[in-house]
């Protein structure tokens, strides 16, 4: 599969990270580029190109226990990112976080 030129950036990747680096929203970047807000971010992190200061619990270090089961569940996942299962649920935390998600997680699961 090519390469689909978006916003006058080479792929929708370039674009997404670009707009990202304007400080421009996950939400008016998904609206631009017509994807799904989740698209966004998974190709910013995909990217591996994605840079910010280190966070102070990064350098002075806090444990979250996960069960098993959660883990085995991501386990997949990280293995088609490459990346280990315990970085990638650092990920998803730091996104959710990042993104201002977790009252509209949190609301979503309490509707379903």
């Amino acid at each position: 599969m090519s390469a689909k030129p978006t916003l006058g950036y080479a792929t929708r990747t370039d674009a997404v990270l670009a707009l990202r680096a304007q400080r421009v929203s996950t939400a008016e970047i998904a609206r631009r580029l017509e994807i799904e807000p989740k698209t966004v971010t998974a190709l910013a992190h995909s990217a591996g190109r994605r840079r910010r200061a280190t966070r102070p619990s990064e350098e002075m270090g806090r444990t979250i226990v996960f069960p098993v089961d959660i883990l085995d569940a991501l386990r997949p996942h990280a293995a088609k990112r490459g990346m280990h299962v315990n970085s990638l649920a650092r990920r998803i935390v730091e996104t959710v976080v990042d993104e201002k998600m977790v009252d509209a997680l949190l609301d979503d699961e309490a509707r379903g």
